[in-house]
C-alpha cells in the first residue's frame, strides 16, 4: 500500500504470487462477431476479413463482443463510508487496489474485465473489454476519489444488470454497511440473472474490533450526524449489533448461492488473490461435475 501508483501496486502483488492461467467454466463460450469497422494503420492484420476485402477490395476490420475465457464485471463501492480507515489508509483505497489487482490478474490470463463504481448511483462504467488500452482505463477509473453520500447498492446493481446481458463474475467489493433486506434485494438481481457473484466485503479493524479506549465524538460520514459516545459502554452493545448483521448477511448470500468473504483491509492482498483462485477453481468442478452427470 506505500506504492503510490495504483498500476504498479496491482502489478507487484500478481507478479509476486502467481504465474500461469487459470480455467474457466466459460473456455471459449462468447467469442461473437458483432460488426465491421474501417482498416486503419496499426490496427492488428489478424483481424482482418480477408473475404470481405475480396468482395469489396477495402479493409474492415472485425470488432468482437469478447474473445476471451472469462467476461468479468468489478463492482466497486466508492461511498463515503469506504473513506474510513485507522490503518494509515482507507477501505476505499483497499477496495481499488483489490479491484486493481483482480483486473491486472485477469487481463494477463487473456480475460475480460469490467468495471463499476459507485455510491448512491452509478458513477463509472466501462464494459468487459480485453483490448490494449482497457486495462489503463480502467486503472484511471479506479483512481478517482470516493465522494459520494450514502450508499444504495438496489440501483447500481440493477443498472448492471440491465447492462451486462450475458452471464459471466460479477465481483463486489464493498463494506456492505446497510439494511439486509436491501442489501438481500440488490443481491438476488445478480443472481436471478445467472451471473456468477462473489463478494469481498472490506472492513478496517476498528469496526471488527471497536478497540476504542476513550471517549469520542463519532460522526456518521454518510449522514454527517454526530454521536459522543464512551466505547466502553457502548462496545457490548455496538459488538452485538455488528456481529447480527454479518450473521444475517452470510445467511443471505448462502441463501442465493453467493461466496461472501470478509476481508479485513489489513489482510495480505496476495490472501485475497488466493481466496478469488479457490474460488474460481471450486467453480469450475461443480460445473464440470453437473456435466459430467448430464
Amino acid at each position: 500500500m506505500s506504492i503510490r501508483n495504483l498500476e504498479l501496486r496491482a502489478r507487484t502483488v500478481v507478479e509476486g504470487f502467481w504465474h500461469g492461467l487459470h480455467r474457466s467454466p466459460y473456455h471459449g463460450f462468447s467469442v461473437e462477431f458483432t460488426e465491421y469497422r474501417p482498416y486503419t494503420p496499426g490496427d492488428d492484420p489478424r483481424y482482418l476479413d480477408w473475404k470481405l476485402a475480396g468482395r469489396t477490395d477495402r479493409y474492415f476490420i472485425k470488432k468482437f463482443e469478447d474473445e476471451t475465457n472469462l467476461r468479468c464485471h468489478l463492482l466497486v463501492d466508492l461511498s463515503r463510508s469506504m473513506t474510513f480507515g485507522s490503518t494509515g489508509y482507507s477501505k476505499a483505497d483497499y477496495s481499488r487496489t483489490l479491484a486493481a489487482t483482480l483486473a491486472w490478474f485477469l487481463a494477463q490470463q487473456g480475460d475480460a474485465t469490467g468495471l463499476l463504481t459507485f455510491d448512491g448511483a452509478m458513477r463509472e462504467y466501462l464494459p468487459a473489454r480485453h483490448r490494449p488500452g482497457h486495462l489503463r482505463q480502467l486503472m484511471l477509473a479506479l483512481e478517482k476519489p470516493a465522494e459520494g453520500r450514502s450508499t444504495d447498492l438496489t440501483a447500481p446493481l440493477r443498472r448492471i444488470v440491465e447492462l451486462v446481458r450475458k452471464r459471466g463474475m460479477i465481483v463486489l467489493i464493498s463494506d456492505l454497511l446497510a439494511p439486509i433486506d436491501r442489501l438481500a434485494s440488490a443481491l438476488g438481481l445478480l443472481t436471478a440473472s445467472g451471473h456468477e457473484v462473489i463478494i469481498f466485503q472490506v472492513l478496517d479493524p476498528a469496526e471488527l474490533n471497536f478497540d476504542f479506549q476513550t471517549a469520542a465524538r463519532f460522526e456518521d460520514l454518510e449522514t454527517g450526524r454526530d454521536v459522543f459516545l464512551e466505547p466502553a459502554q457502548a462496545r457490548a452493545n455496538y459488538v452485538r449489533r455488528f456481529s447480527a448483521h454479518l450473521e444475517a448477511l452470510r445467511e443471505t448470500c448462502q441463501g442465493l448461492g453467493i461466496l461472501h468473504v470478509q476481508v479485513s483491509s489489513t489482510h495480505p492482498l496476495e490472501t485475497v488473490l488466493f481466496d478469488f483462485l479457490k474460488a474460481r477453481a471450486d467453480r469450475g468442478k461443480v460445473i464440470r461435475r453437473r456435466a459430467a452427470m448430464t
